[in-house]
């Protein structure tokens, strides 16, 4: 098979060379294409590489024709559009695939490098994480060397060749890369971009089904990471507060409707006292207004560099954005762990806390019945906090379990927790006790948010991700207002920290790592995390604010426009006439086959020969082979001296590969030596 590939032609060997790089570039997209448009790239690239590998000629232009229409109908009917970020990659990857089928002369391959630029640079509207950009800095590689490879139209060269010229082009286009990444003006977050439907995910919603939580379980991807001042808090403390659901009907929790405000409570009831922690939090998109932040924070969140907007907090604590976060997020905020909020007596907007649909569960409201006849016979007027103990302790020791597979439950998902099942997810749990708390008079809400996470020492700041999502209980008590229960905690209390981590299973890395040395596969994903962390911190995030800070510490007071623009030219240009000045100084002293070639003229010219200024050496072999006045060189000498200038000429323009040219070129300058030249 290598032998095979080794004696194909040179344009069939960089017609493969090409297709491979192409199927590296569009890979990244599969998982962001239709079905049928994957199969189309990938049946187009076999296609092209057999057609390469066998010598075959192109498909008339008809037939490419008829592709064309085919692949921009169906992009059509599967978007309904051909505008749009999803339409557009699309059409733009099945263009690339139709282009190879011409793919004849060089221009053609300039035309797919160009596409395949293009096709590289949309990998980036799905992802920019350091993997995504560590392969397409490979793919750039790759159709560096193939643009480098096609500006060599003679001999053999070899790819490696070409794909050291390419890296050292990498490589010396870097500082002006950085130059422009620095200071060009930014208008939001690195590829900011509109609102794209379907691509993000959150673990939370605004409204919870039974059972929606238990896929997100098993969601490993990051939510977003927490960076304290100082102290750090215990796990069991983090409590991330999302959405709040009130509104019940039976089989989906609902947050409260905003219609009707006068029922409300005032947002001001809010205390906080003690000590505050502050933190600084890096959110991933979530295409929801939702900003995260540990109960209380009654100043809100600040920005940490990232467009932050004007939060508003809800009347339930819950802190919103005023757009949907689209790009990686990051702001500060301040929170007091003890905190009082709502009423402290009862109230005419609690009874909105109370409501359960008729009819539903009958047994759990059997239960609470029950409970509070009981609760009579010891008291005559039951407090709700014994009745919240009560529940928890039926939870610790009624034989109730936690699990993540808990099954499809029914229309009445609360008697099924409490009498039939007794097992369940925290949503399960969280729902089971809120309606019961309601059925005993308590007013009682949802609270969904994440809880816990983990903590990297190596780069101190905690990961929270979507598996840490969970959901708890608030239950209003008269003379307290508003107190967190988590009833999770009492059927499971490893849940809660750092016992019992909701977390998919690694790669096969991770297990082969695990297997060897647990503790090599913990530190392993500590330290790629916080690379993570940093790139997302220094690179996707370097904002607007981020470049006025950087800047400042140069001596630029503002960043407006102007004065970017006219720093970026002025830069640019110095950077260009310095490389520029280099170049010209170092290129005649580079190429060691001029540097030989100056050397035999400045010979042959001091032995008296009469040579042209740009001579070549064939010029030179045939006035020193037709010339008698070299009186001091013997037949033997003068032979010797015409056939190493036209060695000298075959090493440069002759059909060896570039392996066999540099071992020429060496054997040339140690002969160059050891000739006897005229004097």
């Amino acid at each position: 098979m290598l032998r095979s590939l080794v004696s194909l032609p040179r344009d069939s060997r960089d017609c493969l060379f090409l297709l491979l790089v192409i199927a590296w570039v569009t890979s990244p997209l599969v998982a962001h294409l239709p079905l049928w448009s994957v199969a189309w790239v990938l049946g187009m690239l076999i296609w092209r590489g057999w057609l390469a590998w066998r010598s075959r000629p192109l498909p008339a232009r008809f037939w490419r024709l008829l592709l064309l229409c085919l692949g921009v109908a169906a992009t059509a009917w599967n978007y309904r559009t051909l505008h749009g970020r999803d339409a557009g990659v699309t059409l733009l990857v099945i263009l690339l695939s139709l282009k190879t089928l011409e793919l004849r002369a060089r221009r053609d391959a300039l035309v797919v490098f160009f596409l395949g630029f293009f096709v590289m640079l949309t990998s980036f509207f799905f992802s920019q994480s350091l993997l995504s950009a560590l392969a397409m800095l490979l793919g750039l590689l790759g159709l560096l060397t193939g643009l480098v490879n096609s500006h060599r139209p003679t001999g053999r060269p070899a790819l490696t060749q070409s794909a050291k010229t390419a890296l050292r082009l990498m490589v010396l286009g870097a500082p002006l890369m950085l130059l422009l990444f620095l200071l060009f003006p930014r208008f939001s977050p690195i590829w900011g971009n509109p609102d794209f439907t379907g691509s993000a995910r959150s673990g939370l919603s605004s409204s919870m089904r039974v059972g929606s939580i238990t896929q997100l379980a098993l969601d490993d991807s990051v939510a977003m990471r927490v960076r304290f001042e100082g102290t750090q808090p215990l796990p069991q403390e983090l409590y991330f507060r999302g959405p709040v659901l009130t509104t019940y009907d039976g089989t989906e929790w609902t947050s409260l409707k905003p219609s009707f405000p006068q029922r409300y409570l005032p947002q001001a009831l809010l205390e906080v006292s003690g000590p505050s922690l502050r933190y600084e939090v890096t959110l991933e998109p979530s295409k929801k207004p939702w900003l995260m932040t540990l109960d209380a924070a009654p100043d809100g969140p600040q920005s940490a560099g990232s467009p932050l907007g004007r939060p508003r907090m809800t009347r339930e604590l819950q802190w919103l954005s005023d757009a949907p976060i689209n790009d990686v997020l990051r702001y500060r905020a301040q929170s007091y762990p003890s905190f009082q909020h709502g009423p402290l007596r009862a109230v005419t907007g609690l009874q909105d806390y109370l409501e359960l649909p008729p009819g539903s569960n009958p047994r759990t409201l059997a239960l609470a019945i029950r409970m509070l006849h009981e609760a009579r016979g010891k008291a005559d007027q039951p407090q709700a906090q014994d009745l919240v103990n009560a529940t928890l302790a039926m939870l610790r020791s009624g034989g109730y379990r936690y699990t993540l597979e808990p099954g499809p439950y029914g229309q009445h998902t609360a008697d099924e927790f409490w009498f039939d099942r007794k097992e369940g997810f925290c949503e399960h749990i969280a729902s089971s006790f809120v309606v019961l708390m309601r059925a005993l008079g308590i007013p009682a809400r949802i609270v969904t948010g994440y809880q816990g996470g983990d903590y990297n020492p190596r780069g101190n700041y905690w990961v929270i991700r979507q598996s840490d999502a969970h959901a708890w209980s608030e239950v209003w008590l008269a003379g307290r207002g508003w107190v967190r229960v988590d009833p999770t905690g009492a059927v499971s209390p490893g849940r809660i920290g750092t016992l019992q981590r909701l977390a998919q299973p690694g790669g096969v890395m991770a297990a082969v790592l695990g297997a060897v040395n647990p503790v090599w596969s913990v530190n392993l994903r500590a330290y790629w995390d916080t690379v993570n962390y940093n790139w997302q911190q220094w690179v996707i995030n370097y904002t607007q604010g981020r470049q006025s800070q950087l800047l400042q510490t140069f001596g630029l007071k503002s960043a407006v426009w102007g004065h970017l623009l006219w720093l970026l030219i002025v830069s640019s240009v110095l950077a260009s006439l310095a490389w520029l000045a280099w170049t010209l100084w170092l290129l005649p002293r580079k190429d060691p086959w001029l540097k030989l070639l100056a050397t035999a003229r400045h010979k042959l010219r001091r032995a008296g020969l009469v040579l042209p200024p740009h001579s070549t050496p064939r010029e030179m072999a045939n006035l020193l082979r037709h010339n008698s006045r070299l009186s001091n060189l013997s037949p033997v000498q003068r032979s010797a001296l015409v056939d190493w200038l036209l060695h000298l000429e075959a090493q440069r323009y002759g059909k060896a590969d570039e392996k066999i040219r540099s071992t020429d070129l060496r054997r040339l300058v140690k002969q160059a030596k050891q000739l006897k030249w005229p004097i």
